[in-house]
């Protein structure tokens, strides 16, 4: 991955970080875990994904769904960097007069599917895999989950039910910022080992940080699609991440703020932007 691409990727992340903040007013979203997945969106929709404006309703495109779907002001953010959905419309956030609200809703272009209540997703995400499969194509299905998520049944019936049926075109993301609504993971239902779990399974196991675009292009282009099991990649990641203010602060999972407070909000995240970007200077030079 050339720097060039790095730095775009990193632009786009701060844009779509930008939308979410902005979307955390006049009724709130759940800002957190949406600013903890938006760099692996980010990496998706650009290096990974097969699906694009030009091709959203191709049988040959690849598949993402977004299982946590409580996060999805970081899916938004990057559909409209990507031209899948105009921008102008987010400013219809919570209004009655659109589908742009706190989970995904498939009048939305780019959403594939409807989800919010958790742990239902990987099944469908297993579903699609099986039909392509049945079909003879090679679509790639893409399904990003929570952590916390991780505690309901039938994430774990879709688990075991996988690698049964050989679905290697199948990869499960999880977004691993150790949250659970306002309450750390290991603080409720302890998940670790996560990998060891996930091996038993029989599924290969990859881990990445969620933050890195170098280490996601390491993990993500080792992926086979012809290795007769599906993947699960484990993505580190930190909750609220780009606004030091808020980042991994439990009381911080949905907010509603104001127009000031967001306004300070988006000063934060433009100042951490441009120290990130002078230390990275400093270090190339």
């Amino acid at each position: 991955m050339t720097v060039d691409k790095i730095n775009e990727l990193k632009k786009t992340a701060y844009k779509v970080r930008e939308h979410i903040i902005k979307m955390s007013a006049d009724g709130g979203c759940f800002i957190g875990a949406s600013l903890s997945c938006t760099d692996i969106l980010v990496y998706l929709y650009n290096c990974f994904l097969n699906v694009n404006k030009n091709n959203s309703k191709d049988p040959q495109r690849d598949f993402f769904f977004l299982s946590k779907g409580h996060d999805v002001p970081a899916l938004y953010g990057t559909l409209v960097e990507t031209g899948l959905l105009d921008k102008a419309r987010l400013n219809n956030h919570l209004k009655t007069n659109d589908f742009i609200y706190w989970h995904p809703n498939t009048n939305i272009p780019g959403v594939e599917f409807h989800s919010g209540s958790l742990g239902h997703l990987l099944s469908v995400a297993m579903g699609t895999a099986y039909d392509c499969k049945l079909k003879e194509q090679e679509n790639k299905v893409v399904v990003l989950l929570g952590d916390g998520e991780l505690n309901e049944g039938s994430i774990w019936e879709a688990l075991l039910v996988a690698p049964s049926l050989k679905l290697d075109n199948l990869i499960a993301i999880i977004d691993r910022n150790k949250f659970q609504a306002n309450t750390k993971t290991e603080n409720l239902i302890k998940l670790e080992p996560l990998s060891e779990k996930f091996e038993s399974f029989r599924w290969n196991v990859g881990k990445t940080d969620g933050h890195s675009f170098i280490d996601m292009e390491r993990v993500f282009s080792k992926i086979s699609g012809n290795s007769g099991k599906p993947t699960i990649i484990i993505a580190d990641t930190i909750r609220g991440k780009g606004l030091p203010s808020i980042e991994e602060k439990a009381d911080r999972w949905f907010v509603n703020f104001t127009y000031e407070e967001i306004e300070d909000l988006l000063i934060e995240l433009r100042t951490k932007e441009k120290t990130i970007l002078k230390s990275e200077t400093l270090m190339v030079r």
